[in-house]
């Protein structure tokens, strides 16, 4: 039994593996492996590897689908967004195009979902009247606990584009953070080797921030950080590697005691500006209500 797909000029450029899992089947990486060295998966009937990108007029052949019904192979379940969240989140949108959505994402809420965390933007947007004809991509993240500017693309030719944008470094980030310590230096850059492991494997990248203090008292800065590379909780470690730890944050440095904000984490990204066939977009997001409190309590200028 074979099963045939015509690829989609929306899918125009898609790994072949990643095409499977979103249309076809959820499965574990190696599993889409096996099946395409044996040739149960082909495009235009000849074998192709996994890192294969998707042409015009592609046809993907699929023997054997029964397989995608393995034991062994879970289907993640979309978040089930609440009416309130749905409502809610109208006063996020900062920009609603054809193309892309820009929103200043609040704290508390993951941008997909995980293991830790079902409750995530992107199921929560596919609910709302902005992608009534069209689905939401994601295009890079903030953590969980980091407020503000996220782009979400509309369609697969712009979620390539935006991928594409961030890997040559083309999209501009800032970032502003309360941090606990006083900084000697008005402007400067980090430059830092940190790890992370995938699965029992400890892996080392670099990681590059420009930084710029706004102003600072009593022991506590307020910073703008503009991060050249893009690792994962890179702001997050640079600053507690230097000696300045973000108030809040509860994973690379325990709560602020006086403050009593167990998980309320001061970083929120401010700042995004990219140019698409020479028109440049610029947005900005205004921190939180909690942010510009927290500064005040810190007696820091609100910029």
């Amino acid at each position: 039994m074979k099963k045939f797909f015509l690829i989609k000029e929306d899918s125009i450029g898609s790994r072949i593996d990643r095409w499977i899992r979103r249309n076809v089947y959820e499965a574990p990486q190696s599993f889409i492996e096996k099946n395409l060295r044996k040739g149960k998966i082909k495009v235009n009937n000849k074998k192709i590897k996994s890192s294969y990108k998707l042409k015009s007029s592609d046809q993907i052949i699929v023997y054997d689908t029964n397989f995608a019904v393995n034991k062994n192979i879970r289907t993640k379940e979309k978040y089930k967004a609440t009416r309130k969240e749905i409502s809610q989140s109208s006063d996020l949108f900062i920009e609603n195009n054809e193309n892309f959505v820009v929103i200043n994402k609040p704290a508390g809420v993951a941008v997909q979902s995980g293991t830790k965390s079902r409750r995530n933007i992107i199921d929560i947007l596919r609910n709302t009247k902005e992608f009534q004809e069209s689905s939401p991509y994601t295009v890079h993240r903030i953590d969980k606990e980091t407020t503000g500017l996220l782009i979400v693309a509309k369609n697969r030719k712009y979620a390539q584009l935006f991928t594409t944008l961030f890997r040559i470094r083309k999209i501009h980030k800032i970032y502003l953070c309360i941090v606990l310590g006083e900084l000697n230096e008005k402007k400067g850059t980090f430059i830092d080797d940190i790890f992370h492991y995938e699965r029992d494997l400890k892996i080392k990248t670099k990681a590059i921030t420009h930084f710029t203090l706004l102003d600072s008292k009593k022991n506590y800065s307020l910073l703008k950080l503009n991060p050249e590379t893009g690792r994962k909780h890179q702001l997050r470690k640079q600053l507690l590697m230097h000696g300045f730890p973000i108030l809040g944050d509860s994973k690379y440095r325990i709560y602020d005691h006086q403050s009593k904000k167990k998980n309320t984490l001061m970083l929120h990204a401010y700042k995004i500006s990219f140019s698409i066939n020479g028109k440049k977009y610029n947005y900005l997001a205004e921190p939180s209500s909690l942010f510009k409190k927290t500064l005040k309590e810190k007696y820091l200028k609100i910029f």
